[in-house]
C-alpha cells in the first residue's frame, strides 16, 4: 500500500509571501530582552508585523512567548529593548496603545454567576466606542447562548467568548495567546475559522501557539523561538523549504534487506531503521521519482517485497527539529 502525506497547505492571502521585511509595520519588537534572576525569559527578540497579516510565534513552553506578548501588550516592561504599536512606543503611550489592541490571554477572568451578554456589557462600559454586544456575540457564534451563565459554556464556547471580549474595542491589533490549547479538534478548527475571519476584516493578528498544524494553517508567517529567542522567522512554505530537510519514504519490506545496499540507490539520501523493526526504514530522498523507482526495482531484486509505503513532505514539526535538535513536544 503507498500513502503520500502531505503537510497542511495553509489557506492564506497574499500578506507576507516572503521571509522580507516590506510593506507597513504595524507592530514591532527591537532587542527585547526580559530576564528573572539568572533566568532569561526573551534575550534580545526583534521582529516586525505587517498590517493585514496573522502572525505567529512558535514554541514549546517556556521558550519566551507569552513574555514578548506581554511586552508587546504593556502587560510587563521589557529590561531593555523598545515595543511598539502603530509607531507608539508602549511602555511610554500605555494607554493610548491599550486602545488599539485586543488580547485574549491563555486564561481570562470573567464573572461565571453573569450571562455571557451581561459580561461583554460590563467590559464594553470600560471604553468610549465599543462594538454592540449583539454583534460580538453573532461574530463568534454565541448568539443563541447570549442569556447562558458563563459557568455552563464548554471550553470551546468559553475560548470563543475570550475572543469577544478581546474584540469589545474594535481593536487594530488583536493578540491571542495560545488561543486553542485544552480544545478538542472540533473547536480548533472552529476557532481557527474565527481568526481568518479577523483577519479578512483588516485585523492584524499576533499569536503564540505552540502546534504545528495552527501555525501551518493559520500564520502567513512564523517566528520559532526556543530557549528566549528567535531562531527563525519566515513564511511556514519558505521555513519548510529552507529547513525542513526535503521529503522522506518510509517503508515496510516483507523481510531484511541490507540498509548499506539501500543508501547507494539513486534519488536515495540517508537510511536509517526504525525502533529495531527488522525491515523497516526511512529514507531521505533527493529525487522522489528516480528514489521510488529504484526502490520497488531493489526490493524486486531481493525477492523482499515492499508491504507499506508512505511518501511525506516535510512540515514545520520537521523544521523545529532540525533547527533545535528536539521536537516541540519535548
Amino acid at each position: 500500500m503507498i500513502l503520500r502525506e502531505r503537510a497542511v497547505v495553509p489557506s492564506r492571502g497574499t500578506v507576507g509571501v516572503t521571509g522580507d521585511e516590506t510593506g507597513e509595520v504595524i507592530v514591532e519588537a527591537r532587542e527585547l530582552y526580559k530576564a528573572y534572576g539568572t533566568k532569561v525569559a526573551v534575550g534580545g527578540v526583534s521582529f516586525g508585523v505587517r498590517r493585514g497579516e496573522i502572525f505567529g510565534i512558535l514554541g514549546p513552553n517556556g521558550a519566551g512567548k507569552s513574555t514578548t506578548l506581554e511586552i508587546l501588550e504593556g502587560l510587563r516592561d521589557p529590561d531593555r529593548g523598545v515595543a511598539s504599536v502603530e509607531g507608539l512606543e508602549v511602555w511610554k503611550n500605555k494607554r493610548a496603545v491599550h486602545a488599539r489592541i485586543g488580547v485574549q490571554l491563555q486564561s481570562t477572568a470573567l464573572f461565571e454567576e453573569l450571562s455571557i451578554a451581561d459580561n461583554l456589557r460590563l467590559l464594553a462600559a470600560l471604553y468610549r466606542h465599543p462594538l454592540p454586544v449583539g454583534r460580538l456575540l453573532a461574530d463568534v457564534n454565541l448568539a443563541d447562548r447570549a442569556d447562558a451563565p458563563l459557568g455552563t459554556l464548554s471550553g470551546g464556547q468559553q475560548q470563543r467568548l475570550s475572543l469577544a471580549a478581546a474584540l469589545v474595542n474594535d481593536p487594530v491589533v488583536v493578540f491571542l495567546d495560545e488561543p486553542t490549547t485544552g480544545l478538542d479538534p472540533q473547536a480548533r478548527r472552529s476557532l481557527w475559522a474565527l481568526v481568518r475571519d479577523l483577519r479578512g476584516r483588516g485585523k492584524t493578528i499576533v499569536l503564540t501557539t505552540h502546534y504545528m498544524e495552527e501555525a501551518e494553517v493559520l500564520c502567513d508567517r512564523v517566528a520559532i523561538m526556543a530557549g528566549g529567542q528567535i531562531v527563525a522567522l519566515d513564511t511556514p512554505a519558505g521555513l519548510i523549504a529552507r529547513y525542513g530537510g526535503g521529503l522522506t519514504i518510509r517503508c515496510d519490506f516483507s523481510g531484511p534487506v541490507e540498509k548499506y545496499d539501500l543508501a547507494a540507490l539513486p534519488g536515495i539520501g540517508a537510511v536509517a531503521g526504525s525502533d529495531g523493526v527488522e525491515g523497516h526504514y526511512t529514507f531521505r530522498v533527493a529525487d522522489l521519482e528516480r528514489g521510488l523507482i529504484a526502490l520497488l526495482h531493489s526490493a524486486e531484486r531481493q525477492g523482499t517485497p515492499l508491504t507499506d509505503l508512505h511518501v511525506r513532505q516535510p512540515g514545520l514539526e520537521d523544521v523545529f527539529l532540525n533547527l533545535t535538535g528536539h521536537t516541540l513536544r519535548d
